[in-house]
């Protein structure tokens, strides 16, 4: 997100918006390396493994100070037949005996919580779609654990399935070194349109007849474009990212992963309720969302018929073409929008980014020009604000043309300098078969153009110079290059990101340092007096003050 900012006349108007990405998780049981396993069975030095029973597992143990009372005559008892068997059968009592002990004294006066969990199979519909999901006590998810630290937790579990269950610690999952796969559903505003029996859930909207409603429609999904319509129901677009554009009317629009926008719809058709759609994009498998929007006073159910996506990424593409900036609507300065003219500003730098996927040291890493960004101890910024940079991390590790497609990946820092208030024009290049998309932090900037394959010095012919929509998110199509064009007049260091959360999670990322030659309250703010601090800058003075 945008931090410090200034303001240049001669500069549009910057996004310091991020739309949170706030998804709702369908969490699923995964088994893998257990942390804790819980068994309903308990062990006999004779007849071996015995299921234990319900009533004996749902009763309280023995509290600590009768296990002291009955501990010595076990052990007695233990070391009569150890003499008689051999010493391996005082291993256990001599196993009870520590663990006993240890109840006894750290765990005495601590209260306890008692847990019965019965594990079955049954069928669930959270995206719409009934499936078979394993339930904890007939819930899914299972029930939460409330607890105090130093409690002493019981959780006496009856698997009643076919076959053994594990349970496992989340905190402990392990990197398969293979992605999230795809998604299972797509919700609109956490909903996916039914219920478990396939009914319609309530409507999400009213609309009355002859009243013109906007709807601003964000994709805070994790890897998937999705593409959005209503039944019936043209919409006229009015913004994107914060810009006005053109109001042209679509029946559809593909939205694509961090993009928002706005469109108008008249309520001008018959009363009734209508679906609206949002289904997934360049995907093998579509996976739709559903949401009702309904006329006031109607009880007719919406039509089945759900209005049909479009195919392929020429039809994505080519919309992408038609969208433009608004020339003469008003911006956040009393001067329109296309009072700036981007289109005739000299190009002082040109960078590439050229975005790749590998494996280091067997774990799955995604780059940009061959570096993986890796979080550092001392957040970026702070070392850069205390003057301690180069000891934190190295600026420009990447050049502004990509390495080879060969080159291996390297898990570093990935910062890169760029000079205040210089025009500069951007490539990003994808040359792998899935969606891309971009999100720079502190800025809005100028698609100017697209292509399939890779960009060229030839390719600026074919460049919008004149009304291109001004926003801080740019999709990438597969084996397909964008460009973007802007004036870095923001001071700060500024994160750009791919969209895409396990690309970014696992460093398809860098940060792009603007500094001020002045040290001006006018280019950037000082750092708060109560700014939390950590690693390196620890018992730092603080630097001089900006004026």
């Amino acid at each position: 997100m945008s931090r410090s900012s200034s303001s240049s006349s001669s500069s549009p108007t910057r996004q310091a918006r991020r739309t949170s990405e706030g998804d709702e998780a369908v969490e699923r049981a995964i088994a893998g390396s257990p942390s804790l396993i819980c068994s309903p069975y308990k062990s006999h030095p004779r007849r071996g493994f015995r299921r234990s029973s319900e009533d004996e597992l749902s009763s309280p143990p023995n509290r600590p100070r009768r296990a002291r009372n009955w501990l010595s005559s076990l052990l007695s008892r233990s070391m009569r037949r150890g003499r008689e068997e051999g010493e391996a059968l005082l291993l256990a009592p001599l196993l009870v005996f520590t663990a006993l002990l240890g109840l006894s004294a750290v765990g005495a006066e601590d209260p306890y919580i008692y847990f019965t969990w019965k594990v079955t199979y049954g069928t669930i519909s959270p995206l719409g779609i009934p499936q078979q999901a394993i339930l904890i006590n007939g819930d899914f998810p299972g029930p939460n654990i409330n607890s105090t630290s130093n409690n002493n937790i019981v959780v006496n579990v009856f698997n009643n399935l076919d076959e053994p269950f594990l349970f496992t610690c989340a905190l402990t999952s392990c990197d398969s070194g293979r992605t999230i796969g795809r998604p299972a559903g797509v919700i609109i505003n956490g909903h996916s349109g039914k219920d478990s029996a396939g009914k319609d859930d309530p409507p999400l909207f009213t609309m009355e007849a002859g009243k013109t409603y906007r709807y601003r429609i964000c994709n805070v999904g994790m890897k998937v474009t999705l593409n959005f319509r209503i039944q019936s129901h043209p919409m006229k677009l009015v913004e994107m990212d914060g810009s006005h554009t053109m109001q042209n009317v679509y029946e559809s629009l593909d939205v694509h992963v961090g993009q928002c926008l706005s469109v108008l719809v008249e309520a001008t058709q018959a009363p009734r309720d209508y679906y609206m759609v949002a289904s997934s994009r360049f995907t093998k498998y579509t996976l739709t969302a559903t949401g009702v929007i309904r006329y006031a006073g109607s009880n007719t159910p919406p039509s089945p018929d759900l209005p049909a996506a479009p195919v392929g990424w020429a039809w994505s593409f080519n919309q992408w073409r038609s969208f433009r900036w608004n020339l003469t609507a008003s911006a956040a300065r009393p001067n329109p929008q296309g009072s700036y003219h981007y289109g005739s500003i000299n190009i002082t730098r040109t960078i590439k980014f050229f975005n790749s996927v590998g494996h280091v040291n067997g774990k799955r890493r995604y780059a940009l020009n061959a570096v993986s960004h890796q979080d550092t101890a001392t957040p970026l910024k702070l070392a850069e604000y205390f003057g301690i940079a180069d000891k934190v991390f190295k600026y420009d590790i990447i050049g502004d043309d990509p390495p080879a497609s060969t080159a291996p990946i390297e898990i570093a820092p990935n910062v890169m300098n760029a000079t205040f208030r210089n025009f500069i024009e951007i490539i990003f290049e994808n040359p792998e078969r899935s969606m891309q998309a971009y999100h720079l932090d502190g800025y809005s900037f100028f698609p100017v153009g697209m292509g399939h394959g890779k960009w060229t010095p030839e390719s600026r012919k074919n460049y919008n110079l004149l009304d291109t929509v001004s926003r801080h998110t740019i999709q990438v199509y597969q084996r397909s290059w964008s460009a973007i064009m802007l004036t870095f007049d923001n001071a700060g260091m500024w994160n750009l990101r791919s969209e895409l959360w396990e690309r970014r999670y696992l460093g398809q990322q860098l940060y792009i340092s603007v500094l001020s030659p002045a040290r001006s309250l006018r280019d950037e703010y000082n750092m708060p007096n109560n700014s939390l601090i950590c690693g390196d800058v620890v018992n730092l003075p603080r630097p001089p003050s900006y004026v």
